[in-house]
């Protein structure tokens, strides 16, 4: 390099500016996954554990989940809460109901769901009624196997009948010569008869109908000096058979009425004097509106 050269230095300054539009990219995926990690909180606050195991299995490659939702897909649901803001700990937001079954329900049941859905008003009641009734035959045929299969009540088991009328399933306890469920003239029940009646409260305690206590005596004249009679006596018994089925498992808010008749309504008209009208009522009130044709040609 010569001594008369001259040197030329440029400082090339960057500047910082943005770095072009990455930044942006990165962000929006930042929110997309907070929205979704919120999303994932609320639905773990709002469902059961069935509906948890549901949307599990909807996404296990595995499986086959069938969706029942009201839109069809896996967030969709059906809304029972007030629009706008929850309004307590205790309104359910959202219900997403699935089927965690790992197979599609059978045609029959699809059959029968799409029938429900295209039923009249009248059809319903009538397939309500037609349910109820299976399931008054099924609980008859389950307390008649309870007690005959009982080595302490099969003796009793045949004072025990069960019969279906127009205003529901009646069960119903009769005296017979040697065999009394309560003293003469009170009513304290014998261990026998509480034992009986145990063992009725746990099979109808599983069903939601609302519960019907009558007591009846038989035509003998029974009355007191402070005036106690039929009357009374058949009442007090139905408030015993009351609290006992109460203790063994009946709820207390199922107990629609509790009455005596007396003598008014024996069992065998042309005999008012026979035991068997002495007994104890328990009727399983109907829910269902109508009483299908198919079953009134077969009550009386």
């Amino acid at each position: 390099m010569a001594a008369g050269d001259i040197i030329i230095k440029k400082v090339i300054k960057v500047s910082g500016g943005h770095h072009g539009g990455a930044w942006k990219v990165a962000y929006a995926d930042f929110v997309t996954a907070m929205m979704a990690f919120f999303l994932l909180l609320w639905l773990l606050n709002v469902t059961t554990d069935e509906q948890k195991s549901g949307i599990a299995d909807y996404f296990a490659p595995t499986t086959v989940s069938f969706s029942r939702s009201g839109s069809g897909g896996v967030m969709g649901g059906l809304s029972i809460s007030k629009e706008g803001a929850k309004s307590s700990a205790d309104a359910p937001t959202v219900v997403v109901q699935l089927n965690s079954q790992l197979t599609a329900p059978s045609d029959a049941s699809k059959a029968e769901s799409e029938a429900l859905e295209d039923a009249t008003d009248s059809q319903l009641k009538e397939e309500m009624a037609a349910r109820e009734q299976e399931s008054f035959d099924d609980t008859q045929k389950l307390l008649e196997a309870t007690l005959k299969s009982s080595e302490e009540l099969s003796d009793i088991s045949d004072q025990v009948r069960i019969e279906m009328t127009k205003e529901g399933m009646r069960i119903q306890i009769v005296d017979q010569d040697g065999g009394s469920m309560f003293g003469a003239g009170n009513a304290k029940m014998s261990e026998k008869t509480q034992n009986v009646l145990a063992e009725i409260a746990k099979v109808i305690s599983k069903l939601p109908n609302d519960v019907a206590i009558t007591g009846h005596t038989d035509a003998g004249r029974f009355e007191r000096a402070d005036g106690y009679s039929n009357w009374e006596l058949s009442a007090d018994r139905a408030n015993t058979s009351r609290r006992v089925l109460m203790q063994a498992g009946v709820p207390s808010e199922r107990m629609s009425r509790v009455v005596g008749k007396a003598d008014q309504d024996p069992l065998t008209p042309e005999d008012p004097f026979l035991s068997e009208n002495r007994r104890i009522s328990i009727l399983l009130l109907r829910q269902a509106p109508v009483l299908p044709p198919s079953l009134q040609k077969d009550i009386e």
